[in-house]
């Protein structure tokens, strides 16, 4: 006996044997009769031939039989005809029907006659002229012979039921046309299942085997009683392939986000929100915007129609003076942008372009020291590309306090960075509502290059000063899905949102940036 066989037969289940040993008395044996002969459950059987067939030991074929009969409305119909022969009927005798006395004359229900019209036109025995109905030519021949349809409906009624496969094809057109209505025919599926032993199959019922019962698993009883020493155990395939089990875990981009929260909440943090609509004051005009800025275009951002506006704050102190640093600098020293501040743009209801709204607002509500930090969707006009969405998400975070430098800043960005696993540079940058602003760059080792993932500033005068802020306030923030297009090494932001079920299973669980 050949190793091979050998370990096949040691591994066979015991329902397996059965099954093989049925086999081999009766070629012909039904699943049914195995389960009645070898008192197994018809399910057990079918399990083991599933599992002897994927060993290659059996063959299992399924044959699927369609067994076709009438509903009540088949019924109505086979005995008192379909709607456009009852029609074809009364044409016969009359050449022509107004349609308004249509349900009348043939005794059908006025909401089947329009059906009944559209198959009278569909098989060609009558046509409607100016709201009359005539007969055809056709409709004329068709009187005194039965079409396909009405033959396989007689057939049915005579005989209760039909087997598909057994419709010759004439009756098989007249099935066609039947199932194009609605609730005439049942149909139900029988399904078989035949047996055939494969090469490796009469291999191992040439050798011979035995059928005793194995134990799979041990009781408590039986390892105190010393009955396991007397058990037949099943041997098993240590190199067999197991299932892949995929356990729930959450999407990638939620999983980033609730890392970066953890960080800013560990390094002393507290962390605010707003509402994704905001009024053009908070998102724009607080951060020193000018009203005719190009990020404030349509193009740029999304306005809200309802509500059409926001109202803007109740202090009247913090609007003015936001209109003075916007139209001369205010007590800034700056010369502002020289232009006349409109209170019905500051109004204007927008989707957030940014996070930094929430900045500027918890400025206004809390006095310093501060360490604030906000994570949230954010909304811009882009043309979705492979790097760009219009829907994304930002993080920021401000500290304000007395004698707070650029030098905290770099030392900030290079504590939250090295915790998120990069290794930070900087570079002098320029952003509207900063100075002293600089990018964040940092190194992929496996692609040897230094990526831009941020940026940061200390806020300018012209944004404390209408918040009652007289401390340096240092900013910084990124793009969330830029840094998930880094981690799981991903070309196409839209990965990130697509219901790619295979990525998302295969996509291991860390902690910590994988470089």
């Amino acid at each position: 006996m050949s190793e091979d066989i050998k370990k096949t037969i040691n591994e066979l289940h015991i329902y397996e044997k059965k099954l093989l040993k049925e086999l081999e008395k009766n070629m012909d044996i039904t699943p049914d009769e195995v389960a009645n002969n070898t008192n197994m459950d018809i399910k057990s059987v079918m399990s083991a031939a599933g599992s002897l067939a994927s060993k290659e030991i059996i063959n299992v074929e399924k044959d699927i039989t369609e067994i076709l009969s009438l509903t009540d409305d088949g019924k109505s119909y086979a005995e008192f005809g379909l709607p456009e022969r009852r029609i074809l009927d009364i044409l016969v005798q009359e050449e022509e029907i107004p349609m308004g006395e249509l349900a009348e004359k043939s005794g059908i229900d006025k909401k089947d006659t329009g059906i009944a019209i559209g198959w009278l036109n569909r098989k060609h025995w009558a046509k409607v002229d100016k709201g009359i109905i005539k007969i055809t030519d056709v409709g004329k021949e068709s009187a005194e012979k039965l079409g396909d349809d009405e033959q396989l409906l007689k057939q049915l009624f005579e005989l209760d039921s039909i087997v598909k496969s057994e419709l010759n094809k004439d009756l098989n057109k007249g099935l066609k046309l039947l199932n194009n209505r609605k609730n005439i025919l049942n149909t139900k599926k029988n399904t078989s299942h035949s047996f055939s032993i494969l090469s490796k199959g009469k291999d191992i019922l040439n050798q011979g085997f035995t059928i005793q019962e194995q134990a799979t698993q041990l009781t408590h009883q039986q390892l105190k009683e010393g009955q396991w020493k007397n058990l037949q155990y099943r041997p098993y395939d240590i190199n067999a392939e197991a299932p892949v089990v995929f356990p729930g875990k959450e999407h990638p981009l939620r999983r980033i986000i609730e890392e970066i929260r953890e960080i800013f909440l560990n390094l002393g943090f507290t962390e605010s929100n707003r509402p994704v609509v905001d009024s053009a004051f908070w998102n724009f005009d607080s951060l020193f915007q000018p009203q005719d800025h190009a990020a404030r275009e349509m193009q740029d951002t999304f306005y809200v129609k309802n509500p059409l506006t926001c109202d803007l704050p109740d202090d009247e102190d913090l609007v003015n003076l936001t209109a003075n640093v916007h139209e001369n600098g205010g007590n800034t020293g700056s010369i502002g942008w020289k232009y006349n501040w409109d209170e019905d743009v500051a109004r204007q209801s927008v989707l957030r372009t940014h996070t930094t709204g929430v900045s500027t607002k918890y400025l206004y509500e809390n006095e310093p020291p501060f360490k604030m930090f906000s994570v949230g969707r954010v909304f811009r006009r882009e043309t979705i590309t492979y790097k760009h969405l219009p829907e994304f998400h930002q993080v920021e975070g401000i500290v304000g306090a007395p004698g707070i430098s650029y030098q905290n800043l770099l030392g900030t960005l290079k504590e939250f960075y090295k915790k998120l696993g990069f290794e930070v540079r900087f570079r002098p940058a320029y952003f509207p509502y900063t100075y002293l602003s600089t990018e964040c760059e940092v190194y992929l080792e496996d692609k040897g290059a230094w990526i831009e993932l941020g940026g940061s500033g200390m806020f300018r005068p012209e944004v404390l000063e209408p918040l009652g802020i007289d401390v340096p306030v240092l900013a910084f923030g990124l793009g969330i899905e830029r840094l998930a297009m880094i981690r799981y090494d991903i070309s196409d932001i839209r990965m990130l949102y697509k219901s790619d079920i295979k990525w998302l299973r295969e996509l291991p669980i860390t902690n910590g940036i994988d470089l």
